[in-house]
């Protein structure tokens, strides 16, 4: 049971980390939906094939570097002995955790310095997603779903750090497609909800309980690399 408790600790930090994504995300997803042809936007039903396409390609772009950064977590593992190499990703995990959870309740964004790096990457990803815009098919929106999953996150950086820690490349992917359907339901509702879900991004209180909770995670994450002396 508790080789589990990281895909469900990653499904809950996506689903808390929806007070993030509204507010992240939000004007991305709002702007695809308006670039829709006016008839697909004239109900749910007919939105639906291009939001689910989206999120897929979000949800693959997710998993490719989960897979990426678990493959690098097993080399840099090789290079010091095992019991250190566990205690020392696990402390790196923890620590993001317990940034991720200050940056969610607005206490610290210190993770703001972090999305600036994943700028130099987006930077050159951002006008080719322009281009294909406005989107004319599911197969157009998945593609931008892949691009968008890439966008600068503290959130998904975060995640990323503690694929990292894993165990291997297919444990890494493992973990960001729990995170990634974690953050399903905040951003399919966002186009649906919209007045909603802005509040709920305004929300303090939800902000903090969010940040509380994921900081908890992170400060067990802390303790069981601690077991492990």
């Amino acid at each position: 049971m508790e080789s589990l408790l990281p895909y469900f600790s990653a499904f809950i930090v996506g689903l808390l980390g929806g007070v993030h994504c509204i507010g992240m995300c939000g004007g991305i997803v709002s702007a695809l939906t308006f670039g829709l042809p006016e008839a697909k936007r004239s109900s749910v039903l007919s939105q639906l094939p291009f939001q689910v396409a989206y999120n897929l390609g979000r949800l693959i772009s997710y998993v490719i570097a989960g897979a990426i950064m678990g493959g690098l977590g097993v080399l840099l593992a090789g290079m010091m002995p095992m019991q250190l190499a566990q205690q020392t990703l696990l402390i790196l995990a923890g620590v993001f955790m317990v940034l991720l959870g200050l940056y969610l309740a607005g206490w610290w964004m210190v993770l703001n310095r972090v999305e600036r790096l994943g700028g130099l990457l987006w930077r050159r990803l951002e006008p080719i997603s322009r281009r294909l815009m406005p989107v004319q098919s599911p197969g157009r929106a998945f593609v931008i779903g892949m691009l968008w999953g890439w966008l600068p996150c503290g959130l998904v950086y975060t995640m990323l750090i503690n694929a990292v820690s894993a165990g291997g490349a297919l444990q890494g992917a493992g973990l960001m497609f729990a995170f990634a359907l974690g953050t399903l339901p905040n951003l399919l509702a966002i186009g649906l909800l919209a007045g909603a879900a802005a509040r709920l991004a305004r929300s303090d209180t939800a902000r903090k309980v969010a940040g509380i909770t994921v900081m908890l995670f992170g400060i067990y994450t802390l303790w069981s690399a601690i077991r492990l002396i």
